[in-house]
Parts: C-alpha cells; structure tokens; sequence
C-alpha cells in the first residue's frame, strides 16, 4: 500500500513538473518567443498603397482624404500633412515606428520602398517583385504589404459592358488572377520576407457598384461575384502556414461597415470628396469635401477608393494581423 501512495505522490510531480514547465513556456519562462519587429516594409500592389512624392519633398499625397496644415500657420497656403491620414500600409508603419521615403518630413532614416502604382493589376505585382528581388536580398526582417485586384476586376467589368467578354469568361479571368496573385506572395514569402495580403474590397457595394446598378440592375451582383471569387481563389492557393503569411480580411472589414451603417462610419454610400474642388483623388483633402462631411465619418473618398477613415479601419486590421501572427 505504501508503495502504491509512493508511486501516485512521483507521478503526480512528475505531471506538475510537466505542467509548470509549458507554463512558464507560454508565459515567458524557458524558451521565449520573441515578438516580430520588421526593419522595413516593402509595399506591392495598386494606388491603395501609393504616396506620390510628385514635389520631391517627401510630403506626398495620397489617393484617398488627405490631411493638410492648419492654414493659420502657414499664411493661408494649402499644406499637406502626409503624416496625418496615413493609408493602411502607411499607418502599420507607424505602429513600428518605420516611415516610407514619400512622407518623410523629419528625415528619418528609411529603407522602405512603394513599389505599388496607381493602376496596378496582378500582372504588375509580378513585375514589381521582380525588381524588388533583383535589387537585393530579401530577408526575414522584411515586413511586405500587398493588395491589388479590384483593377483586374473592373477590367474585366469593363469588357463584359462592351460586349467583348462573356460573364463566365471574365469570371474565369478573374479567378485565375485570384491565384496567380497567391503565387506571388508565395514566391516573396519563399525567397524570405514576412507577407501581409489583403483581400479586395467587395467593388459591388461600392459607390461606383451601386451607380451601375443603378443603371443597369444585377450589375452591382456581378461586381460582387467577381470580388468573391478574386478573393476566395486567392486564399485557397495561399501558403497561408501563419508563420510566412498574414491574410488581412478587408472585404470582410469594409463589408460590415457598409452593412452596418452608422456603427463605424455615418456614411457607407456616399463619395466624401468633392470633385468640383478637387478633379483628382489625390487632390482631394480636408477642405475639399462635400458639405459637412468628415473623411473619418464618411467609409469612401471617391467612388472606388476608400477614405481616411476606411483607409484607417484596414491599417488597424493589418496591425493586429501583424502582431498577433507568429512572424
């Protein structure tokens, strides 16, 4: 009998041994894991992710509300702050204190690269790492940002209107750039880097979607159809392990913001720049917006593209998938 006790009373410690140690693992005892601090940030994709340096001082502005100077300080001039209103890439930099050479005003210190432009489809995101890789090493302290698509969409959209492509087909082509874009982040997360992807909005309950529809009811499902199917054919061809590649959920994100109106944003249909004060998007700034409006309040900039607010929503997502990925 007093054997059977002994033999309990060992067991018993060696199992809260056991259990002590994975303890401390996961609390910070024995082998940490250190949290992922990138030294850059590389962004590949469309005008979601572009400053233009256009003066070449690193003031940019951005294809979405941009935020200016407060004309009292500087003689009634238009000044633009690029710091302020940071688009989604822009703002994940900020929350690791890592800046891009277009909106640079303090002259910080940066290796990170825009190599996203305005019109940017999938094609180009090949043709954007191509040259990324072919100018140096890449290396696990490289955090990449991508999101494009919803060109290659309305391309297709575009097609289908003029009568040169049938639904199906344009719906096979969007699908296809649905995977190839996964084999690009493949490739980028293969050759080293740390990737975060997002999703394309969904372009049917866009302003844009809900004008066609207006014109033309169904069109606005048929945008629709074809962000889903982008989407859902990016994410089944993704290497998507959790320790090369982070998915932020954007049309999820910006989908229950238009679903949900007045919970994050008052306006979830309307464009909030005014276009008679601003002909382009990167013109449009806090003094250019329709009346009463508010770049936070409001989910779109114009009628593709989302505001300071919206562009804000899909920067916090890309933080949170950022930290809480085991990079």
């Amino acid at each position: 009998m007093v054997k059977r006790v002994g033999l309990r009373v060992a067991a018993l410690r060696a199992a809260g041994a056991v259990f002590t140690a994975v303890l401390l693992a996961s609390c910070g005892g024995g082998q940490q894991v250190q949290k992922y601090v990138p030294s850059r940030i590389i962004s590949f994709g469309d005008e979601t992710s572009v400053i233009l340096d256009t003066l070449g001082d690193h003031n940019g502005s951005k294809y979405t509300v941009n935020a200016i100077k407060d004309p009292t300080t500087t003689g009634g001039v238009t000044v633009l702050d690029c710091v302020a209103n940071p688009i989604w890439n822009q703002y994940l930099g900020q929350s690791y204190g890592i800046v891009f050479p277009e909106c640079n005003p303090s002259a910080i210190t940066t290796t990170s690269h825009i190599y996203a432009a305005n019109g940017g489809k999938v094609a180009d995101v090949k043709t954007q790492i191509d040259t990324f890789i072919a100018a140096g090493p890449v290396t696990s302290d490289t955090l990449v940002t991508i999101l494009a698509g919803q060109n290659d969409i309305l391309e297709q959209y575009a097609l289908v209107k003029a009568g040169t492509v049938t639904e199906a087909q344009a719906q096979s082509t969007i699908e296809q750039a649905g995977t190839d874009l996964a084999g690009q982040v493949n490739r980028i997360g293969l050759a080293g880097a740390k990737v975060l992807i997002s999703t394309v909005v969904d372009v049917g309950t866009t302003p844009f979607g809900l004008a066609e529809n207006t014109t033309t009811p169904g069109r606005a499902a048929f945008l629709s159809l074809l962000s889903t199917r982008f989407n859902s054919k990016l994410r089944i061809a993704l290497i998507n392990d959790g320790k090369m590649t982070g998915l932020v959920l954007t049309d999820e994100t910006i989908s229950s913001a238009v679903k949900n109106p007045g919970v994050s944003f008052i306006d979830v249909v309307t464009p909030v720049c005014d276009t008679t004060k601003a002909p382009t998007l990167p013109q449009c700034t806090t003094a250019t917006l329709i009346t009463g409006a508010s770049g936070d309040a409001y989910l779109w900039a114009d009628t593709l593209h989302l505001s300071s607010g919206g562009q804000r929503a899909v920067g916090a997502l890309a933080v949170t998938r950022a930290v809480g990925n085991p990079f």
